[in-house]
Order: structure tokens, then C-alpha cells, then sequence
């Protein structure tokens, strides 16, 4: 089974300091077509923030993202998974939390950002492997069968 240190795709993490503004935060998840940032205080990750919460967080309480601190208004309670999980755990994990985005992590380390977008692309491409075994099994046909005997 796959490990999410086997998916994580290198170079798609984007953090942001906490001090950083929503506005900031905002221009970095648009320049990169991401929907989430990591939030760091220094190097080590304290909370991300999402689309979601632009709109729960900023945008519906009427704050100024030019003026609002990221750390304000990020989700700091956060669900993450080790680089050594298997990916049917961490999607167990993502849809028990309700999240799209999920920080992996080796000891303190973040290492990358995984979405649910990702773990499922794996999930069909071991479904179809699965799926093919099973047709070879199905249909093998046994040694001799097929030659004719003369």
C-alpha cells in the first residue's frame, strides 16, 4: 500500500509567516492556483489557511483582509499525517475531519500538502491494477488448453 511520502508531489507547498496579512495570504493561494496555505511561526507549522476560510473567517464577519493578521484567522487545530501513513488512512482521517487538505509531517517537519484531489487518484489507479489482476485471473486460460493436438 502507498505511503503518502510515495504521493507527496514536491515543490506544490506554499507557506506563509502568521504575521503575514489575509490579504497576503490571499495573493499567494491566487498567484499558485492552490486553495490553502501552511502558516508558520519561524519554521514550524502553527495552522493553515484556506479558501473556506476567507469566506467564514474574513468575509462573512466583515474584516479587512489589508488589515486582518493571518494568525487571527487561521484554523490552528489542525489534522496532519505522518510521511510513513498509507493513503487510506489519511483519506479515513480527511473525511472524518471534514477537510480537503491535509499537511504531512515527518516528526516536526512539514514536508508537503496533500488534497483529497490527490489521495483519490491514487486510490483509482490501485483500484484499476486491482481490477486487472483480477480479469487476468479470471480469464487465464491453464497451459495446453489451446493447441491442438495433431
Amino acid at each position: 500500500m502507498k505511503k503518502l511520502r510515495d504521493i507527496m508531489r514536491h515543490g506544490f507547498l506554499f507557506t506563509i509567516q502568521r504575521s503575514a496579512r489575509v490579504a497576503d495570504a490571499v495573493r499567494t493561494m491566487a498567484a499558485n492556483n492552490v486553495g490553502i496555505v501552511a502558516i508558520l511561526d519561524g519554521d514550524r507549522l502553527c495552522g493553515v489557511f484556506s479558501e473556506r476560510d476567507v469566506v467564514r473567517k474574513v468575509v462573512d464577519r466583515g474584516l479587512d483582509p489589508v488589515e486582518t493578521r493571518v494568525a487571527d484567522v487561521m484554523t490552528a487545530r489542525l489534522v496532519i499525517a505522518d510521511a510513513d501513513e498509507d493513503y487510506q488512512s489519511a483519506m479515513q482521517k480527511m473525511d472524518q475531519a471534514n477537510i480537503r487538505h491535509l499537511p504531512v509531517v515527518s516528526g516536526e517537519r512539514l514536508l508537503s500538502m496533500l488534497s483529497i484531489r490527490d489521495l483519490m487518484r491514487v486510490a483509482i489507479e490501485d483500484h484499476d491494477a486491482e481490477i486487472e489482476y483480477l480479469k487476468e485471473y479470471l480469464y487465464q486460460v491453464p497451459p495446453g488448453i489451446g493447441r491442438q493436438s495433431g
